[in-house]
């Protein structure tokens, strides 16, 4: 019976590998890292937004309510 290459020689030749799927994996392994990058940098969390909006709306309310009627009707 014929023995393959690894039982007869005990090592394995290199793998072969797709420069293709290699070079799409980089280019979105740096895309990944230049993201979160940005997220540091740029981004708030979901209750930062949620309080800014919140306080921005009492802002309005508060305001509103302080405005002077002055009685003219159309």
């Amino acid at each position: 019976m014929g023995r393959t290459f690894l039982e007869t020689t005990g090592s394995l030749m290199g793998d072969v590998v797709n420069l293709r799927r290699f070079r799409k994996r980089a280019a979105k392994q740096r895309e990944e890292e230049r993201v979160a990058a940005n997220r540091m940098l740029h981004g708030r969390t979901k209750a930062q937004r949620l309080l800014e909006t919140s306080r921005d709306e009492k802002v309005c309310r508060d305001f509103e309510a302080h405005k002077i009627e002055t009685g003219e009707t159309r």
